[in-house]
């Protein structure tokens, strides 16, 4: 199949207007989903839509193999645009794709188990193929530019299969990549050329745009995955709470009719993305998108300008928008959530819209708050209301729901303080040192590279958020602390830590980092047999690169806490020191292996 039309979705966003995906026959059932998808996404955006999701099924597979798939699915999309009533036009569009994807001959050859899947019936086969998917895969290589000196005549010669071979490359490094996110990184690499092939230097030019757009790429990555995990562990409610929470601070003046029925149509969005089903993704989106710019001034006046960019980059234009201002005249929530009198009438003639409707009014007065924050506080005066509303006196018992909720204000804000000034007045690395000693102790079992690892994940994300203003701070430093207790937490299901990472991991969304920072030592953590290995030093010690000296100290003291992980700081304080007097001293010596062996 000659690819002459699969980048020129370029072309068609670019002009597209929303008649482009409005919905067909919005209000009928259709008889065939691929029939309505293909009208409405059009032949270009279906082709590219539909060899991002082979390319993330099949990794190991090659663009021309890929090619061969997508042109059956659009044959099929056009047979039953042109008869919905044909044979296999009323089937759903992932049995379509898998039903493809089984059909390869060899699969077995290539992906081994995972054509174990082709035998398992709809939606667990389309788990079971999930499963396989292999983020940043080692047989993909990393997309290769072309010299500096061919890369713009190949763009202009052959601007289709240059741009197609990116966006394949794109999907099968990054298998759960939504597709409109790499449709828009598709653009956003087509405006790097237009803008460096311009330059004396194309190279030096691209090589700053092509950093800035894989560094944009993991970020958005890190937070799909992240809404994915949350959406599959803890299901549409929490899901929908988080993010009622979230664009309610985005966009504090719209109705809240108006957020609840975006929370509906986003929460729809991403079970679609988040199951790999990347042609109702792509569409949704896009009609959410049109839907919220057909309304700009009711959501905010900083999404008019994304708005007026091509649809493709739309999207992750009013992802990345800033938070719209808090209208000015808002009325303090006392009143009605506290000294009202007809409180316990509201809440227990509607708790779920009720509780919705608080969790709205408190998100948009107060942006300085994580969403996870603001949840905690909901679930208090939840709570509140349950035992308060059984009482004789309910307005008596919640009089006082104002000191209460504070309290997991003031919880988090104290943990934020802290650790920021624990890292600007001591700097990285005995910030570092302290997370190590705090969560060495709280999950042993860990592997010390793990550990290390989680580490330093914590101290960027507090080099990162304790620069910013107060009123961003505590939004920044729990929400991505909130991704790498995910990604913990996603590891403790396939490889079990101890009962009590269990338990913060399960147990509730909103809780889960106050339950890993208030985690005690693991007093059921038997330690391992002493090993005389972790502790053999070498003359590589000193000659190591200060980055690996400074490695290995921190490899040592996770160490040491496995082997005694009740060692109080003062202990540990007076081995490090001694393990950095021990390395100057030897390092100085003719005989430096001997000297280690001594000490």
């Amino acid at each position: 199949m000659k690819w002459v039309t699969l980048i020129s979705f370029i072309f068609l966003f670019s002009s597209a207007t929303s008649r482009n995906l409005q919905r067909v026959a919005r209000d009928a059932d259709h008889k065939s989903e691929i029939a309505h998808r293909y009208n409405d996404l059009k032949e270009e955006t279906f082709k590219a839509v539909a060899m991002i999701t082979f390319a993330q099924y099949l990794q190991r597979c090659s663009y021309d193999g890929l090619s061969k798939l997508v042109k059956d699915v659009v044959d099929l999309a056009q047979k039953c645009v042109a008869n919905e009533d044909a044979p296999e036009c009323s089937k759903s569009l992932p049995s379509i794709f898998l039903d493809e994807i089984c059909q390869v001959e060899k699969l077995r050859d290539s992906y081994g188990a995972m054509a174990d899947c082709c035998a398992k019936s709809d939606p667990e086969r389309n788990e079971c193929f999930l499963s396989f998917k292999i983020p940043q895969p080692d047989f993909v290589q990393p997309y290769q530019r072309p010299a500096s000196d061919v890369i713009c005549k190949e763009y202009e010669d052959n601007r289709v299969s240059f741009l197609g071979h990116f966006i394949y490359s794109v999907a099968r490094r990054n298998p759960f990549l939504y597709a409109p996110t790499i449709l828009g990184v598709a653009a956003d690499y087509e405006h790097a050329l237009k803008s460096c092939c311009k330059e004396s230097d194309v190279g030096a030019c691209l090589d700053g745009k092509e950093t800035a757009i894989r560094e944009k790429v993991k970020k958005i990555s890190v937070k799909q995955q992240y809404s994915c995990g949350i959406l599959k562990k803890f299901g549409d409610r929490i899901f929908q709470a988080d993010k009622l929470a979230f664009l309610s601070q985005k966009y504090p003046k719209a109705s809240f009719a108006e957020i609840s029925k975006l929370i509906h149509d986003v929460k729809d969005v991403y079970k679609e993305c988040c199951e790999g089903d990347m042609v109702e993704c792509m569409d949704d989106r896009a009609e959410l998108v049109n839907y919220m710019c057909s309304k700009h001034e009711s959501f905010s006046s900083k999404i008019k300008d994304c708005c007026e960019k091509p649809i493709v980059e739309r999207s992750q234009c009013i992802m990345e928008a800033e938070f719209d201002e808090k209208p000015a005249d808002l009325p303090s929530l006392v009143e009605k959530y506290i000294q009202d009198k007809e409180v316990c009438k509201s809440f227990e003639a509607g708790h779920d819209a009720f509780m919705s409707e608080f969790v709205y009014e408190y998100s948009r007065r107060h942006p300085e708050f994580s969403t996870q924050l603001i949840l905690r506080i909901a679930k208090g005066y939840e709570t509140l209301l349950e035992k308060c509303c059984k009482t004789d006196n309910p307005a008596e018992c919640y009089a006082n729901a104002v000191d209460q909720l504070n309290e997991h204000i003031k919880e988090t804000q104290d943990v934020v303080k802290t650790n920021c000034d624990l890292l600007t007045t001591h700097g990285e690395a005995d910030f570092l040192k302290a997370l190590l000693i705090r969560y060495t102790k709280k999950m042993p079992q860990v592997s010390t590279e793990t550990l290390l690892e989680i580490g330093k994940k914590m101290t960027g994300v507090g080099t990162k958020c304790c620069k910013l203003p107060e009123d961003r701070r505590l939004p920044c430093s729990e929400g991505y602390l909130s991704m790498v207790i995910q990604d913990m937490c996603r590891r403790q299901e396939t490889s079990p830590i101890n009962d009590n990472v269990s338990h913060c991991c399960s147990d509730s969304y909103a809780y889960r980092r106050p339950c890993f920072s208030a985690m005690g030592v693991d007093t059921k953590y038997v330690p391992p047999p002493f090993n005389p290995e972790v502790f053999n030093f070498d003359e590589k010690l000193c000659s190591a690169p200060a980055e690996e000296r400074a490695a290995g100290q921190m490899k040592l003291l996770v160490n040491l806490i496995k082997r005694k992980p009740q060692m109080t700081e003062e202990q540990i304080k007076t081995i490090a020191d001694g393990f950095t007097a021990m390395v100057d001293k030897c390092c100085k010596q003719s005989d430096i292996e001997t000297c280690f062996g001594e000490e």
